[in-house]
């Protein structure tokens, strides 16, 4: 009896056990199904399609801001030393006045642009750091684009770190100390707040595949120049429509999602200097385009 009575409660412990770890295995698997699918669905939807003023610089600021605003973009990149116009005789940069810095904000604000980020700069103080921090934050930007020296990465890192604004690496084509993204990953390393500003064009001038280089900077990533070329490794190879090119866009798209890549894309177009808002507006297009079919 005793025997019958030790198998009977057994056998009901086994059955308990076994539907409780069933149904948390369940509730728990579930969670994190429903987490990973929505956190991958809203990824694209934080990513901002921006214009790097580079692409007018014919142009003043003033005229420039038009440009963006008929390509139907509403961010921007500042390019240093660009002429203001729009009555103002001043160019971007650290020398505007408070009542010109004041004007541009103005003037931004009345077409619905914002400054995300500005560069690419190189200082070579700590207090031409700070002005250009001081000016990052007064419009609001969330990192600036620049080749710091590397004797300043601690430095740099740790006045991002105050202000709360990234500083993101470029990469100009060899011989520049950046070509690499091992270099940039390099200034990366015990630096949070120093990052990349992935130039595919660029990559893609000095032989190196724009989403091999990415996947090396994962998690590192802070912004992207999105710009095509005619020829894979030629650090002189002319620029073209993004999507022309000899770049594979919806691998790089893919491999920014899969690293949930939340900055600026700037589209840096650089030819057809003169006439280059229907190129822009071709590049909107084909960016929507690819990133609609993004799984």
């Amino acid at each position: 009896m005793k025997k019958i009575a030790f198998f009977f409660l057994s056998f009901v412990c086994i059955v308990v056990l076994t539907k409780c770890n069933s149904t948390g295995s369940k509730e728990a698997t579930g969670a994190d199904s429903t987490a990973t699918v929505s956190d991958t669905d809203n990824v694209t939807a934080n990513w901002k399609l921006g214009v790097q003023m580079w692409t007018f610089r014919m142009f003043t600021f003033a005229e420039a801001l038009d440009k963006v605003d008929s390509s139907g973009v509403k961010y921007i990149e500042a390019m240093m030393n660009q002429p203001l116009g729009a009555g103002m005789k001043d160019s971007f940069g650290l020398r505007m006045s408070d009542d010109t810095k004041e004007k541009v904000k103005q003037l931004l604000q009345s077409k619905g642009i914002s400054i995300v980020a500005m560069g690419v700069i190189v200082p070579k103080t700590r207090e031409e750091w700070k002005k250009y921090f001081d000016l990052a934050k007064y419009f609001g930007m969330s990192y600036i684009t620049a080749e710091p020296l590397k004797n300043q990465w601690d430095m740099v890192d740790s006045m991002a770190g105050d202000y709360g604004i990234k500083v993101a690496i470029h990469d100009h084509p060899k011989p520049n100390v950046y070509w690499s993204p091992d270099s940039v990953l390099a200034a990366t390393v015990g630096h949070p707040n120093i990052g990349s500003c992935a130039d595919v064009g660029h990559w893609a001038r000095n032989g190196i595949n724009p989403v091999v280089a990415l996947k090396v900077l994962a998690g590192h990533v802070f912004g992207v120049h999105l710009k095509d070329i005619v020829k894979f490794d030629d650090t002189k190879a002319r620029d073209t429509v993004v999507g022309k090119g000899v770049i594979d866009f919806p691998p790089i798209f893919q491999e920014l999602k899969r690293q949930h890549f939340s900055g600026m894309l700037s589209i840096e177009h650089e030819s057809n200097w003169y006439n280059s808002v229907p190129d822009v507006i071709e590049t909107v297009k084909f960016y929507n385009e690819q990133v609609a079919k993004l799984k």
